[in-house]
């Protein structure tokens, strides 16, 4: 992982960061470590949900996030295969109007 951070500032329930807070405490971590290690859990389990992953390979076949996002999103070797289906899919298409006209 990168060792570049991005400062971001977002709002939340009350309730949602006294429990972070709280979960801080305990764990003897700061609010951000919890916060990080959550939005790497999500992120990690949403791209395992087929129906997301295909969400998120639309979105690379329709050129709205690049290679280097979908490979961040779905991993290198998934990346690949979806490059490959794009490549196939675009000559796909040429060949089908091709032959139309």
């Amino acid at each position: 992982m990168s060792t570049e951070k991005k400062r971001v500032q977002f709002r939340a329930p009350n309730r949602l960061i006294d429990r972070t807070d709280a979960l801080a405490t305990v764990l003897g971590e700061d609010r951000t470590d919890i916060l990080i290690e959550a939005l790497r859990e999500y992120l990690r389990d949403a791209t395992h949900d087929d129906r997301l992953v295909q969400e998120i390979a639309a979105s690379y076949y329709d050129d709205e996030i690049s290679f280097g996002q979908l490979k961040d999103l779905v991993g290198a070797e998934e990346a690949a295969n979806l490059r490959v289906l794009k490549q196939q899919l675009s000559a796909d298409f040429v060949d089908e109007i091709t032959e139309l006209e």
